[in-house]
């Protein structure tokens, strides 16, 4: 997608959201939780499932931990929907455990911006469902 890291600011229209979405996920599948946490605000609130994080130091600590439980991730992404500062995601990831379970998850998530483009609430639900390695989607 042609836009520019400067154009994926707020109000978002359908290039700048998919761009958003696809940087996005390139920034996951890095696994790098410095990195990552980078595209959020410093005081940036998540929801995770039933976790309530705030700031960009505790989503760093808690993306170390992920990663170091979701051990081969995969991510992908998908534009739900999005309107000004404001965008929805659906997505899958695929991980296994250590003890070698193979898992999928499907969820949704909305994004919240701020007027520099950063993340400022990630409000996120999914459900994982065990595959078995044949199942996987993602390699």
């Amino acid at each position: 997608i042609g836009a520019s890291m400067e154009a994926l600011v707020p109000p978002f229209n359908e290039q700048t959201a998919l761009a958003k979405v696809q940087r996005a996920e390139d920034l996951w599948n890095t696994k790098d939780p410095i990195k990552v946490a980078q595209a959020y605000t410093m005081d940036s609130e998540w929801r995770n499932r039933d976790l309530f994080i705030h700031g960009r130091e505790a989503i760093t600590a808690f993306l170390a931990e992920k990663w170091k439980m979701e051990r081969q991730y995969k991510l992908q992404k998908r534009l739900f929907c999005f309107r000004d500062n404001k965008i929805a995601v659906e997505f899958e990831y695929e991980y296994v455990d250590e003890k070698e379970v193979w898992w999928r998850a499907y969820g949704i998530e909305h994004w919240t911006f701020d007027s520099s483009g950063l993340m400022q609430k990630r409000d996120m639900s999914a459900n994982n469902v065990q595959i078995s390695a044949e199942e996987r989607m993602f390699r």
